[in-house]
């Protein structure tokens, strides 16, 4: 399904003669898991894991006791990809939100690979992110401008990327 099955955390290139950073993990899971953790996440991260792929998903990766933020920020940055799996809620999380913003950030700086998943939700509605279920979700955030505008830009960043579109499989 995703193009990560024959990728491990050891792979190099000598194509490059850019230093290629530490990888701690080969894909950073992201996701609202009031939408897919118990559906398509779930699935997704399974099925990585049968593969050797390393994956970062929140439930499972964070100490206990650990600040949450740095940790999840962290991880972004010490991942190869990004699957984004963007969902009817996805917007109304700032968590979410905070994650895509910083995956986009590293997308520009590292070389991170973003993969993303529009899930039951339509590329374009997040590319406006003002239209559909985004659109009441940045309403809840309008007083605070310059980090609602950082979010329409990730997501506008992210629906511009070639991915997945599936409906509620």
């Amino acid at each position: 399904m995703f193009p990560m099955a024959s990728i491990t955390s050891t792979e190099t290139s000598s194509s490059s003669s850019l230093p290629r950073p530490k990888y701690e993990y080969d894909v950073f899971l992201s996701f609202r898991g009031k939408d897919t953790r118990n559906n398509f996440a779930d699935h997704l991260y399974a099925a990585l894991d049968r593969k050797g792929i390393k994956t970062f998903r929140d439930d499972e990766e964070l100490d206990r006791g650990k600040s949450i933020r740095p940790e999840l920020l962290k991880a972004i940055e010490e991942s190869r990809f990004a699957v984004t799996i963007l969902s009817r809620n996805y917007a109304s999380s700032t968590w979410c939100l905070d994650e895509l913003a910083k995956i986009v950030e590293c997308m520009k700086q590292t070389r991170l690979t973003v993969l993303p998943v529009f899930y039951g939700v339509n590329p374009s509605d997040v590319r406006q992110a003002g239209r559909g279920s985004f659109e009441k979700a940045f309403e809840r955030f309008k007083e605070n401008r310059q980090r609602v505008q950082r979010w329409i830009d990730a997501l506008r960043e992210v629906a511009d990327v070639s991915g997945w579109h599936l409906q509620d499989r």
